[in-house]
């Protein structure tokens, strides 16, 4: 069986408040057009998530928001705090805890731009893979017939893709 994992960073989020709690940033203009711009991508891929595992982050929360109705009603959604500025080992073990394929999670960078190349055979064919802009993502297929099999390094790349690479 094949497991896919769609990995995304949150969309754009605003820093009109410098007093205001990083956790409570919102999504700026520009997050709130790419999210759905994004998920539409996806969508036209089909890849569409039976489960999601976000960051409680209300800029990841409001990413999901914006994403969903592209996918229609069959996914799930769960907010895992320990997405909240995770690194690589920690989003491998939200990961190896989800249940369902296609698994969509949305995280943070530094961690999620590391995670996805860490998860990797190979990086996609990208310029802009190292980066990991807000709201880009990556589709990545794997091995195995749970997501507890999975591991660093185990990855193929199907698709990668940043908001600014989708035509209007």
């Amino acid at each position: 069986m094949t497991l896919r994992l769609i990995l995304v960073r949150h969309a754009k989020s605003s820093w009109d408040d410098p007093g205001q709690d990083d956790h409570d940033r919102p999504l700026n203009a520009r997050g709130r057009d790419a999210a759905p711009r994004v998920a539409s991508w996806l969508a036209e891929r089909d890849h569409v998530p039976a489960e999601v595992v976000s960051s409680t982050a209300r800029r990841a929360v409001e990413t999901w928001e914006r994403m969903a109705p592209a996918f229609g009603e069959c996914t799930v959604m769960r907010r895992a705090p320990a997405l909240y500025h995770a690194g690589p080992e920690r989003m491998l073990e939200v990961l190896n805890a989800c249940a369902a394929s296609p698994v969509l999670m949305l995280g943070h960078n530094p961690g999620i731009g590391d995670f996805a190349r860490r998860i990797l055979r190979k990086p996609p064919a990208n310029d802009r893979f190292a980066a990991y802009p807000t709201c880009a993502a990556l589709v990545a297929a794997f091995e195995g017939d749970d997501w507890s099999e999975v591991d660093f390094g185990t990855g193929h790349a199907i698709d990668f893709i940043v908001p600014k690479q989708i035509a209007d």
